[in-house]
Order: C-alpha cells, then structure tokens, then sequence
C-alpha cells in the first residue's frame, strides 16, 4: 500500500525537486540568528541571506518549495509526544496531540498550535489548486492543508519532516 502510494505521488509530482532526509537530531541552529523558539516577531529575512544560514536540503524545500519524497522524514510515522517548531526560525506549530496516522507518507496534524503560527497560500503549482502552509513567522514552505482530516477540524496539515524540529516532552501550549 505505502509503496503504490509513492509511486501515485511521484507521479502526480514528476517536477518537484525530491529531497531526501536522513537527519536523524534536530538542527544545529548556532549559525542562525534568527532561531528563537520563544519571540514570535515576524521577520523579514531575504532568501539570500536564508541560503547562506540554512542547510542545502531544508533551504530547498523551505525556500523554493521542494518537498521531501514520501515515507523518508524522520517525523511521518512518529508518535512520540512532544512540540513541533519551525525547523526555519524556531516558531511553535503544532503540539503531538494533533498529530494522526495519515499514511500518506509526511507528518500528518489536525490543527495548528494557534491560529497565527501558520499562514495559508494558494498554490497552483502541478497542474492542480492546492493551499499551501507557511510558517507564520518566517514565510517558510512547510507542506499543505486538505480537507480529508480527522474530526475535530476535518483538515490535514500535510508537512514535510525536514521544515520541523521536535522537542519531546509534554505538548506545549
């Protein structure tokens, strides 16, 4: 089943830029000084200057819209309790709590953390309407939105493991 599935999005997606991810720890965010897990200042950051600060993979798919190929992030299959932030700036997104076992092969939520921790976008990219869903502190690609969720939301937020960091522990607030 996992394995057609990849495949049907492939195919859907021959031209997105494949990334795939093997970080197994959080990032080392000491070359980045706009990373705070605490201020939610929105920022104003040039795409330049991110591709300076940034890892190559997560620069690609937070920046220029890659997606990380189906079932390889670290985070699609986990269900550890925790926080999940913006691998990018640091921004709180969502709590484990929200997290579902979607099969679709990325990091699966019901719901944001608060409703300003992300932004929403059209994207008409590969031939169909899509929202995407940015970090509402940094504006960085973190995946999409649809509406095939659970209750209580009926939405999916569809994410790419390599735009979150995760800190274990008790879901924060």
């Amino acid at each position: 089943m996992r394995l057609t599935l990849f495949f049907i999005v492939m195919l859907l997606f021959p031209s997105c830029k494949g990334v795939s991810q093997e970080r197994t720890m959080t990032n080392d965010h000491t070359n980045n000084p706009h990373y705070s897990r605490t201020d939610t200042t929105h920022l104003h950051v040039s795409d330049a200057e991110w591709k300076k600060i940034l890892p190559a993979d997560l620069y690609a798919v937070a920046r220029e819209q890659a997606t990380e190929r189906a079932f390889t992030g670290q985070y699609w299959d986990a269900d550890t309790k925790g926080t999940y932030y913006c691998a990018v700036c640091g921004n709180t997104l969502f709590k484990s709590d929200a997290k579902f076992a979607s099969s679709c092969g990325w990091p699966s939520f019901f719901e944001a953390i608060r409703p300003n921790s992300v932004i929403y976008r059209d994207d008409n990219s590969h031939g169909m309407h899509r929202t995407e869903v940015l970090c509402g502190r940094c504006e960085s690609h973190l995946g999409h939105i649809f509406d095939d969720g659970p209750p209580p939301s009926y939405k999916r937020f569809c994410m790419n493991s390599i735009s979150l960091d995760f800190e274990p522990g008790i879901a924060s607030k």
